[in-house]
């Protein structure tokens, strides 16, 4: 385990929080008080049988001692300092580690704000793209709309017409009294709608989101298909909460289906070995096992956790709709809304059986790199004389180095892109400046 110049600097900030004297602490893991005073101030490294001592008799995890502990917590803070407007004075981010080992509450209340600033920004999101793409709640609002419309305008020429005829004010008092029911009953039913998808069982909109929720729960990994004598597909999907539609349950039957035949294919510890061999390069992998392209994307992102691989997929059908969805963090999925055309995943649809690599940056405040595989192939489901079906994949990785700026900048979907100007736009975005 790595240890930073400021190893001793968070010792002794750990120390002095606790209330423990420095030649307690000195007599607690045996060593002298001037030597841990040597060790607090930098100026002697730490072994790692020490480091445990230390850790151990402040009642604090090893980590928290030790560089790479607050990587979560310097992300955090990359992530605010990378937030400040152009021209703005910026904050010394070459010195995070002194701030986090200094003050680690203001810094740690600093990088829950940014989280929290992050979800908010995601949340704006979904319910934007709900919003655009929800049909019943568009039709309800528009409902809503028409019948305060409707009142407002029969309201309007009552108010104006000090002398009407008695039959036409009473004709107008009817109007108001039936749109005022029309816009109860749709508003209604517009709240009763809404109260449904936050308290339903599984709040998921189409078949496809209960997969997709039922596997993320898993981590995408179904241990019961890796096994020589697999758990049986109905059993493994009878009962899943997520999986609440007939629909829902035949999506994931065909998914186990795939799956396994996968894991036939790939075997587990084979793929485990290979990985830790020459690492998530598809084609290599392609090349050593004989599985083909699709089969080896699909592989990486159904292994376990402990492997220690961070990686996405999206696969599309002929016609460009997004058919399966494994999400890497910093790469948003579009959920109603159609994709980026920028993708790579796209480009490989239009150029069936080549492989392709192209490294994409996301577009927007916090953009991030990734290294993207894409491939599309045609099969013949229907034998010789059959109707072609193709289907694209594209796997995602964290790109990896310094962004060079060549990298190909990509969105989620045109209407909660940041990207001021782009060629392949749709619609406008609710986010973009400038």
């Amino acid at each position: 385990m790595p240890r930073s110049a400021l190893t001793g600097t968070r010792l002794r900030e750990r120390r002095l929080r606790s209330g423990m004297k420095q030649a307690d602490l000195a007599r607690g893991v045996g060593i002298s008080p001037a030597y841990l005073n040597l060790i607090e101030h930098n100026r002697r490294r730490v072994g790692p049988e020490l480091l445990a001592a230390l850790a151990e008799a402040l009642g604090v995890a090893e980590a928290t001692l030790v560089e790479g502990s607050e990587s979560p917590l310097f992300e955090g803070l990359r992530e605010a300092a990378a937030g400040v407007a152009a021209g703005a004075v910026g904050p010394e981010t070459e010195r995070i580690e002194e701030f986090v080992s200094r003050f680690p509450g203001w810094a740690a209340l600093l990088a829950d704000r940014q989280a929290r600033i992050g979800t908010l920004e995601r949340a704006v999101e979904a319910l934007s793209e709900r919003m655009a793409h929800d049909p019943h709640l568009s039709a309800s609002l528009h409902e809503v709309v028409s019948a305060v419309t409707s009142v407002r305008s029969t309201a309007a020429i009552l108010a104006d017409s000090e002398e009407m005829d008695p039959l036409w004010r009473q004709l107008f008092h009817r109007n108001i009294y039936e749109d005022s029911i029309r816009l109860s009953d749709a508003s209604t039913a517009l709240v009763a709608y809404l109260d449904a998808s936050q308290e339903s069982e599984t709040g998921l909109a189409s078949p496809q989101e209960e997969v997709e929720a039922w596997l993320a729960r898993n981590d995408y990994h179904l241990a019961g298909l890796e096994r020589p004598h697999p758990t049986p597909a109905e059993s493994l999907i009878a009962g899943v909460p997520e999986l609440a539609s007939d629909a829902g349950r035949k999506l994931a039957l065909a998914h186990v289906a795939r799956y396994r035949a996968d894991a036939l294919s790939l075997p587990l510890d084979r793929m485990l070995r290979l990985l830790a061999e020459v690492g998530p390069d598809p084609a290599e992998l392609s090349a050593r096992t004989g599985a083909s392209l699709p089969t080896v994307f699909r592989r990486l992102v159904t292994l376990p956790r402990q492997a220690g691989l961070a990686a996405g997929l999206v696969i599309c059908d002929g016609a460009g709709a997004l058919t399966f969805r494994r999400p890497l963090a910093g790469f948003s999925l579009p959920r109603h809304d159609a994709a980026c055309a920028l993708w790579p995943l796209f480009e490989a649809l239009v150029r069936p059986m080549v492989p392709l690599r192209r490294t994409v940056s996301t577009s927007g405040r916090m953009q991030a790199r990734f290294l993207t595989y894409a491939f599309c192939e045609t099969r013949q489901p229907g034998g010789y004389d059959g109707l072609p079906v193709t289907e694209a994949l594209m796997l995602i990785l964290p790109g990896q180095g310094p962004r060079t700026g060549e990298e190909r900048l990509v969105g989620p979907s045109c209407r909660i892109c940041a990207r001021a100007v782009c060629p392949a736009r749709r619609e406008p975005s609710i986010l973009a400046t400038g």
